[in-house]
């Protein structure tokens, strides 16, 4: 695999001159001076070409685009800033521009996966929460762009990246992880728990993760275990081509693991994109510019570091280290009885085929020393694995139950502490007695 990556970007060079007369005759059969823009053979001829040129195109990195939400029936404006970054992430935080004093509101550290796409995937869960919630998210960088003197990334750099940003926000935190950084989120945890740390987040919302794949296995896992760790280091493994940033540095490049994704269901992309041919054949606008919108969120892919997803593999998805008991960071055991005052929500989809239902509901069954006053375990009925934390279902029946997780642990933690002062106040009138 050595030379994939160099093999992909000749074909795309090489596709360059058809994909430039393809704009240039979907533009002539979309001009309205062209009388034959107005019939069935001019609209199939834009459509045909449209489609060619958006299935050869290389896509960018999406923006969020989340310039306003609507509080207590207000229009607010939210301006992104980076609050902490390394080489391999950035921090955001959606600052809404309240005039005046903000009420608290929960403080919520959204992590997203590292595992192929834009953290702008999640750009439905960071607006259905920001109206009601403090809200970070990680911003994981792009392999390709990263120069291989920032050195390398792996899932314990991964793991260091986690702690470092609870530390930065604070114990008051509620961290959300989607997917794949269930697992470095909770040995993360883990970690500063055993060590006594005072930034450990007031709670962990585990959302389809694969904490213990050996619950209900899907196809991605069977497939792990079945091919091993070295079948993906010969196979998937490439060298990032000059001129990118990155260039030589091993990477799991993107568009092989776009590859992956569209095989997965392949018929189901194939009618989709039939079907956005037909809208455009049709006039029918609206339909076909919901086709954009997902495909161009869902074709733009990032380049993983080697090491990052060849020691997730082999420890997540073969070994299944963390539910064993072995899992380790920086030769220091992962102790998931170390967690106790960390509250533990876990979410999962009825349908969901990337995490099967119990693979996350497991880390229940691992952290035995969180009260059970601290614990919530949710099946969302009707969901695949995108709709556990995106879509309507999300927005109607999970958000809610999120909020109120986090909301109520900040409120008993306020008056814990108005308790707290109380008591201190009478010891010290006593004493002044």
């Amino acid at each position: 695999m050595s030379f994939a990556y160099h093999a992909y970007e000749a074909v795309h060079m090489m596709v360059s001159p058809a994909r430039a007369l393809s704009d240039a005759m979907q533009l002539a059969f979309k001009n309205p001076a062209n009388p034959l823009t107005y019939t069935p053979l001019g609209r199939s001829i834009a459509a045909s070409c449209e489609l060619f040129e958006r299935s050869t195109r290389r896509y960018g990195k999406p923006a969020f685009g989340l310039d306003e939400t609507t509080m207590n029936g207000v229009k607010v404006a939210v301006e992104e800033r980076v609050v902490w970054q390394r080489p391999f992430c950035n921090l955001i935080y959606f600052d809404r521009q309240i005039d005046g004093r903000r009420k608290p509101q929960p403080k919520v550290l959204l992590v997203a996966p590292m595992s192929g796409h834009y953290a702008t995937l999640l750009r439905g869960t960071v607006e259905t929460l920001l109206p009601d919630h403090e809200i970070y998210i990680t911003d994981w960088i792009d392999a390709r762009l990263v120069p291989l003197a920032a050195g390398s990334f792996d899932l314990d750099d991964y793991i260091d990246y986690v702690i470092a940003m609870l530390q930065k926000l604070g114990p008051d935190t509620h961290v959300m992880a989607v997917c794949q950084p269930s697992v470095p989120v909770l040995a993360a945890i883990a970690r500063m728990e055993a060590e006594g740390d005072p930034s450990s987040p007031r709670s962990m919302t585990l959302m389809g993760g694969p904490i213990d794949t050996r619950r209900s296995p899907t196809a991605v896992n069977q497939l792990a275990m079945e091919r091993g760790t070295d079948w993906f280091r010969r196979n998937c493994i490439t060298r990032v081509p000059f001129p990118h940033l990155g260039a030589f540095r091993e990477v799991y490049p993107g568009f092989l693991q776009l590859s992956g994704f569209m095989a997965m269901n392949f018929d189901r992309h194939l009618t989709a994109h039939y079907d956005m041919y037909k809208h455009l054949i049709e006039g029918d606008g609206d339909s076909a510019e919901k086709h954009r919108d997902f495909y161009d969120e869902y074709m733009a892919v990032m380049d993983l570091t080697a090491e990052f997803y060849l020691q997730t593999v082999d420890i997540v998805f073969v070994k299944h280290a963390l539910p064993k008991g072995e899992m380790m960071h920086r030769g220091k055991p992962v102790d998931l009885k170390a967690i106790r005052s960390v509250a533990l929500m876990t979410v999962e989809g009825e349908n969901d085929d990337i995490s099967g239902v119990g693979q996350t509901k497991a880390a229940h069954d691992l952290c035995v020393n969180i009260p059970q006053d601290m614990r919530v375990e949710y099946l969302q009925k009707g969901v695949g694995h995108y709709g556990v934390f995106n879509g309507s279902r999300f927005r109607s029946e999970i958000a809610p139950r999120i909020s109120d997780f986090m909301l109520t642990l900040d409120m008993k933690a306020a008056k814990e502490r108005r308790n707290g002062t109380a008591e201190t106040a009478r010891k010290a009138l006593k004493v002044a007695s």
